[in-house]
């Protein structure tokens, strides 16, 4: 029994050490008062919000509340403290994007000289698990930091009163007054859901596709947006017989050349694409799975039956029930994204103290790490007297595509209708070195940079489509923040044999009519 104490005794001990006296305090009063009040509230706990909370809280006497409420799916799917990228974002789709992948280099490992069995097998419940119990690890990891921060987090969903004023409430629907000081909305995007029947009652969406405890089977995947492309890649390449349906064009607001070749590609490599098509309807049938209906350009009419048929249509801004109808939040009723800056601050709003950072800003573009640094950036400005404002040019992303697409600046496309004949695109087709011995299709191997013609030749934008684009892509951003132009690139030596050489090898444009493809070393 002694032994027994001394152990309870130590943690106890160590559970009041943890939580410091400014987060005890301002706990206690959030669960036990009508009313409240802090120096900051954060209404939604993705990435961006996090990072505003945690920066906001290293500033002494600071207090700090999170938010953080997730609505289930229509199909039942929730998760934990984290946002989209963390919970049904970019960190599960890389992981099953990377499961993909394995599946390719097994196959060229008996190329080059590993004794590979002929049949392989994948095991869709044992790399779900995994992914999820990675996912769990980082809505622990988050909590634990907040707490460390002496940020308090409550599970409940914030609705407006009225400019000042935000009403919690919990799962078990009690309710708490908060008065902050300052309010940061942070509450992301949701995907969208077509008009169609049987579309919310039979269809999943990526807030589904990663926490399915059984494999999908054969798929149907709807949209041409990336989530659609990059889902549908991986299911591909997992085995999953895989169709995507395309209404118009692929990967809107990025390069169009680059997006049909990264189509293109998936293509070859099995995934069926529907052009052109658009859905008319999902059935459930009495076996369990689905009769999709859709018709062509034409309006002709074709089914097929699938196991799980996906929407990726896109996301739109979760302000729903959000009670902007009680304040003079200013947002977009058609985008229902909130309208920013407003006294020379990207982030405010047209309510003094009310910001909006992340996906639910208009016209920001909707990447994790711009969200992150917008709320790190926003703090400092609402604590610090910091003047430093976003910088939401030249940002880089990448489609992690089966063949990745990586780009930072413009496209082609914009650049052509911004300078017409100003521009020159230098590019090059080429075959990375590991794709050799395995005789890997590498027809869609791709880079091109698009710059200003005249010297220096100022670069606007750099594209790659190839093996880790993402990675390559990184550096570059860097090198056009420093004001590089093309001059730089060519006479950069470059590290031989990679994929980021090509880049720095480029000495071909369009305009000259030359073969851009590469021919040896």
């Amino acid at each position: 029994m002694a032994a027994l104490s001394r152990i309870f005794g130590k943690l106890i001990s160590n559970k009041f050490r943890v939580i410091s006296p400014t987060r005890s305090t301002l706990f206690r009063s959030y669960c036990t008062s009508d009313e409240v009040s802090c120096d900051l509230l954060v209404v939604g706990g993705g990435s961006g919000g996090l990072a505003c909370a945690k920066e906001a809280a290293t500033f002494p006497g600071t207090k700090v509340a999170v938010l953080d409420y997730v609505d289930p799916s229509p199909q039942g799917s929730r998760w934990g403290l984290g946002g989209t990228c963390v919970n049904v974002g970019c960190i599960p789709k890389k992981l099953m994007h990377q499961a993909a992948l394995l599946r390719e280099s097994i196959r060229d490992a008996k190329k080059f000289g590993w004794d590979v069995p002929d049949k392989v097998t994948f095991s869709w419940e044992t790399m779900s698990a995994a992914v999820q119990s990675h996912v769990k690890s980082l809505n622990w990891g988050h909590k634990t930091q907040l707490q460390s921060k002496d940020v308090t987090y409550h599970n409940a969903k914030g609705v407006f009163l009225d400019n000042s004023t935000i009403k919690a409430t919990d799962r078990k629907g009690r309710t708490k007054i908060i008065k902050p000081k300052n309010i940061v909305i942070a509450v992301g995007e949701r995907p969208k859901y077509p008009e169609f029947p049987g579309a919310i009652e039979h269809c999943i969406t990526s807030d589904d596709l990663f926490w399915l405890k059984k494999p999908p089977g054969k798929t149907l995947v709807i949209g041409a947006s990336y989530v659609s492309l990059e889902c549908a890649g991986f299911l591909t390449g997992m085995g999953y017989d895989t169709t995507v349906m395309i209404r118009s064009i692929p990967l809107r607001g990025f390069d169009q050349q680059m997006a049909k070749m990264a189509v293109d590609h998936m293509s070859s490599h099995g995934t069926k694409i529907l052009k052109m098509c658009r859905p008319v309807s999902v059935e459930k049938e009495s076996d369990g799975r689905f009769k999709a209906t859709w018709e062509d350009s034409n309006q002709n009419k074709s089914s097929d039956r699938f196991d799980t048929v996906m929407l990726a249509v896109g996301r739109e801004a979760s302000i729903e029930g959000l009670g902007l109808d009680k304040t003079d939040i200013q947002y977009d009723p058609k985008t229902k994204k909130i309208v920013g800056g407003h006294d020379g601050d990207s982030e405010q709003t047209s309510v003094s103290k009310v910001y909006a950072i992340g996906d639910v800003l208009q016209d920001k573009p909707e990447l994790t790490p711009v969200a992150v640094k917008v709320g790190k950036l926003l703090a400092k400005r609402i604590f610090d007297n910091s003047k430093i404002q976003m910088d939401y040019g030249k940002i880089a992303t990448t489609v992690f595509t089966p063949l990745e697409y990586g780009c930072v600046g413009i496209s082609e496309d914009v650049a052509q209708t911004r300078y017409g004949d100003q521009i020159e695109v230098f590019h090059s087709y080429y075959k990375p070195l590991e794709f050799s011995v395995p005789e890997r299709d590498a027809e869609n191997c791709y880079i091109k940079i698009v710059c200003l013609k005249d010297l220096p030749m100022k670069i606007l934008g750099v594209h790659i489509l190839g093996p880790n684009a993402g990675e390559i892509v990184q550096g570059f951003a860097v090198a056009m923040k420093c004001g590089a132009n093309m001059d730089d690139i060519q006479n950069t030596v470059g590290i031989h044999p990679t994929i980021a050489e090509e880049i720095v090898k480029l000495h071909i444009t369009k305009r000259s009519g030359d073969d851009p493809h590469v021919t040896g070393c």
